[in-house]
């Protein structure tokens, strides 16, 4: 089998490294949910709106959290090297 090209070994640890910060992300948000939305609090409008339908609702954040884990595991295990 072919070596995958340098761009795709490139496509692969940028994915792979999403997986790890949704998996992380999801984390935070599952086990501390009040504190990682403050965090992520903005005067910049658009970041401010990706947080704003947690605010105030944890159990929603800690809903979040698991689909984040469970999508960053499932792109993770997606993910594959072939042996040299």
């Amino acid at each position: 089998m072919a070596q995958p090209s340098t761009a795709m070994l490139g496509i692969k640890r940028s994915a792979e490294m999403a997986a790890v910060f949704m998996i992380g992300d999801g984390l935070l948000g599952l086990l501390q949910p009040e504190r990682h939305v403050a965090l992520w609090r903005s005067d910049v409008r658009a970041v401010d709106g990706l947080v704003r339908p947690f605010v105030g609702h944890p159990a929603r954040r800690r809903l979040y959290g698991f689909l984040q884990i469970g999508a960053g595991l499932l792109l993770a295990s997606r993910l594959h090297r072939r042996a040299d």
